[in-house]
């Protein structure tokens, strides 16, 4: 178990205002990686480590609330995720927060192996939706057969779009995976890797 000073250095508003930062970021900073029917990624040079910070958006047939509880950690979002091998939610620290621990299924036939990660994460209002926001924390403890990585502030917005049934759903995701990975497969894995994310959140909330 975590001790409360491993995260208690992490405010939640200042996390909330880095998503937002990014999310106000100009059309013209990003660079298209991976174009779907219904999915766009994008990716930018990071601030936060020397890889890259991606975003991904589309359009959800669904409320946002309804969306983020299929999203934000806990037992729905290991149900239909299948990068997500393992889940745990550790504490519960404040209203809205958590420290997780989940470990992810190895990508491009195992050229990026099995990856375990500790997160702080904190869910909250954001417009007329949600924002589910986290972070990676330090723990010395960790699962063997796994390699350590790390998340730079990562969340995703889910708004309503105006008169409509539907909602926009905007990831931002930089992991750093650590380990000695060619940053080309470190590109086809996360822009893959987040176009089958939507494919299987929306198989989830229609089931």
């Amino acid at each position: 178990m975590l001790s409360k000073e491993m995260f208690s250095h992490i405010s939640p508003a200042k996390l909330q205002g880095t998503l937002e930062s990014y999310h106000s970021l100009n059309e013209s900073e990003w660079s298209v990686s991976k174009k779907a029917r219904d999915v766009i990624v994008w990716r930018r040079p990071s601030e936060e480590f020397g890889g890259f910070l991606y975003k991904a958006e589309g359009i959800v047939a669904d409320t946002p609330q309804r969306i983020m509880d299929f999203i934000r950690p806990g037992p729905r979002r290991l149900e239909w995720d299948k990068m997500i091998t393992s889940l745990e939610v550790q504490q519960t620290p404040e209203q809205g927060c958590c420290v997780v621990k989940y470990t992810t299924a190895g990508q491009l036939w195992n050229i990026i192996s099995p990856r375990e990660f500790v997160d702080f994460s904190y869910t909250t209002s954001y417009q007329l939706g949600l924002l589910s926001c986290g972070v990676s924390v330090e723990s010395e403890e960790q699962s063997s057969g796994f390699v350590r990585g790390f998340n730079h502030p990562c969340g995703w917005f889910c708004v309503p779009e105006q008169d409509s049934e539907v909602s926009l759903l905007t990831g931002y995701i930089q992991p750093d995976l650590r380990g000695m990975l060619p940053q080309t497969a470190v590109d086809t894995a996360m822009a893959s890797g987040l176009v089958d994310f939507y494919s299987q959140l929306r198989r989830a909330l229609k089931a």
